[in-house]
């Protein structure tokens, strides 16, 4: 048991390092933050951000979402129900984002409004100034709203971080260091890309540097939690509340769909140019998670 938790605790120090390594490329090489640079620059920045994109759809529909339906459903077996549960708890996180995101973008659009209707000089006089035109100064506001917003980028940290504790949890679970070893390098290999395509778009969704470092260490830190939680209940020999944790799981999933399907892929394929070579770098990253999934 003693080579077992030296083997864990190896596993927990070598997906910290990586992930840290992997995350910090694309917020410290300049040459991803820049954004002024030359119509070739822009296309490889462009198409590096679609590999990202197939990246982060293979991981949902191939990792997020089987895995918490093996969970939930295990789970579930004993409960005779003919509710869809486990679809539901992923619909009730789509929809946790979704009407999140609608308040957010609703108190900014307010605030825009109010800011373009503001005159330039302060009306002094006594409230006989005259109201603005509604429907001509509505064409003013010129704010795009979603497109590739801190705000979902932060909720794609946060689904992705959750998933990660649970990938760590898997590891420090195991009762054998042959398993401990084959599960953190799939899981090595599977996270380095994925820390390095949620680092580019933090960058494309102009985070502060600093909250992208800050980002970066927490999503690197949560498998090493989720190991040391796996040793804990190892140890203590407690039953984990699989039950729980099958439910958190499926609201990140939940999450997951959401900021895929209406983050990610939209933003890349609504914008003009090389429409063709770009669905070719999205399912080249597609290709990569699933080749690593099959071999894994």
């Amino acid at each position: 048991m003693e080579f077992l938790l030296q083997v864990k605790i190896c596993a927990l120090v070598g997906l910290l390092v990586f992930t840290l390594l992997f995350g910090f490329i694309p917020a410290r090489v300049k040459w991803f933050r820049d954004t002024n640079g030359s119509e070739t620059h822009r296309t490889v920045l462009s198409l590096i951000s679609c590999f990202a994109g197939g990246v982060f759809l293979a991981a949902c529909l191939l990792d997020i979402i089987p895995d918490y339906l093996s969970d939930i459903n295990s789970e579930l077996e004993a409960r005779q129900s003919d509710f869809p549960l486990p679809e539901f708890i992923m619909a009730a996180g789509f929809f946790t984002v979704l009407i999140l995101e609608r308040i957010v973008l609703n108190c900014r659009e307010m605030r825009a409004t109010r800011e373009e209707y503001a005159p330039l000089i302060p009306d002094a006089g006594h409230g006989h100034g005259t109201s603005p035109d509604l429907e001509s100064s509505g064409h003013h506001l010129h704010v795009d709203f979603q497109a590739h917003s801190p705000f979902r980028s932060f909720m794609l940290f946060l689904s992705l971080s959750l998933h990660s504790v649970f990938e760590g949890l898997a590891i420090g679970l195991q009762s054998t260091d042959s398993r401990v070893l084959e599960i953190c390098i799939a899981i090595l290999v599977h996270k380095s890309i994925i820390v390095f395509s949620l680092a580019l778009k933090l960058v494309q969704s102009a985070v502060p540097p600093l909250w992208v470092a800050a980002y970066i260490g927490v999503f690197a830190m949560m498998s090493p939690i989720g190991i040391a939680i796996g040793i804990s209940v190892m140890e203590a020999q407690l039953a984990a509340g699989t039950l729980i944790q099958a439910i958190l799981e499926g609201l990140a999933a939940g999450t997951f769909v959401y900021i895929t399907f209406l983050e990610i892929l939209p933003h890349e394929l609504n914008t003009p140019g090389k429409q063709l070579l770009k669905v070719i770098f999205i399912l080249l990253g597609f290709s990569v998670m699933a080749a690593l999934t099959f071999l894994g």
